[in-house]
Order: structure tokens, then sequence, then C-alpha cells
């Protein structure tokens, strides 16, 4: 059984690689949509499974350079993080507009939150 994941775990990270750099991509054209987050998963997944694909990614001249920053410090640009943390509280609202029962608007809450925290706790480069 073991093998068998082991067997496909390269595989499976290659493919959720491309995913998340699809996402990514989506993610710097759509305003509202996290992109950088997406190439960070994108460059984790090629890591383990690609290392021409995560040079590439790391290299390229649009997408590399978030990635490359949040290696080497962990930094999140200040636009950035108002953008996240805008993004952040404008879900939540939309949420709120919805019936989803209270325990639902809690527990999104309190993760938004942590999240904004994280976000706004890391360095500016």
């Amino acid at each position: 059984m073991i093998r068998s994941v082991r067997q496909f775990r390269r595989p499976l990270l290659f493919a959720a690689g491309w995913i998340f750099t699809a996402l990514g991509v989506v993610g710097l054209i759509l305003p509202l949509m996290p992109g950088t987050v997406f190439l960070i998963l994108a460059a984790w997944c090629f890591s383990r499974s690609s290392p021409r694909f995560e040079a590439w990614l790391i290299g390229h001249p649009r997408l590399g350079p978030q990635v490359l920053r949040w290696r080497q410090s962990g930094s999140i640009a200040r636009r950035v993080k108002y953008i996240a943390c805008g993004s952040m509280l404008l879900s939540f609202a939309i949420l709120t507009q919805t019936s989803a029962p209270p325990i639902a608007l809690w527990t999104s809450a309190a993760c938004l939150l942590a999240a904004g925290f994280y976000v706004a706790s890391r360095p500016e480069g």
C-alpha cells in the first residue's frame, strides 16, 4: 500500500503544481482572487515533483518574484496585504448576506481573522 502511494505522489504533486500555477495566473488577473498564494503552493509542489518546473516558475519574470520574495524572507508587499485583507473582508460581507447558519458565519469569521492576522504580521519586502 505504501509503495503504491509513493508511486503516485510525484505525478499528483506535478499535476497539483500546474493547477496551482493556473489558479495563480487567474489570481493575478482577477482582483479578488489571491494569485501569490497559489503560486507559492505551485512552487512547493514542483519542488517535490519537478525541479525543472520549479526553476521555471521561480525564474519567470512575472510569476517568480513573489514566490522568491516569500522563500527568501517570508515577506508580503504592503499593497498585496491590503488586497488580501480587503478580499477577506469582502468575502465575509458577502457571506453575511446569504442564509448561512450562524456556526458557518462564526467559523468563517474565525478563519478569516486568523488568516488576516497572519498576512498582516508578515514583514513587508
